[in-house]
């Protein structure tokens, strides 16, 4: 696992499965798998979304070419339940 910060309270987290997890505070929020990315259904802040914004940009992508997944998909991810 390799935790790189990306901006202020906007940190990407590479798991060993070459998954990405973008976290904006301590919420994972978005991520990358299998060629595609995912995106939370919930609406948190102004801020959260420009985090999901920014990061998806880094990938020349934009939110129509990301899923929207429940906000559990992400939970499930990080091996919590």
């Amino acid at each position: 696992m390799e935790l790189k910060p990306i901006a202020s309270n906007m940190t990407e987290i590479r798991l060993n499965a070459g998954k990405l997890i973008l976290f904006s505070y301590q919420t994972p929020v978005a991520s990358w798998e299998d060629g595609k990315f995912y995106i939370t259904a919930d609406r948190w802040s102004n801020t959260t979304q420009r985090h999901i914004n920014k990061w998806l940009k880094e990938f020349s992508s934009d939110r129509k070419a990301a899923e929207v997944v429940p906000q559990d998909y992400f939970t499930f991810l990080m091996g919590k339940s």
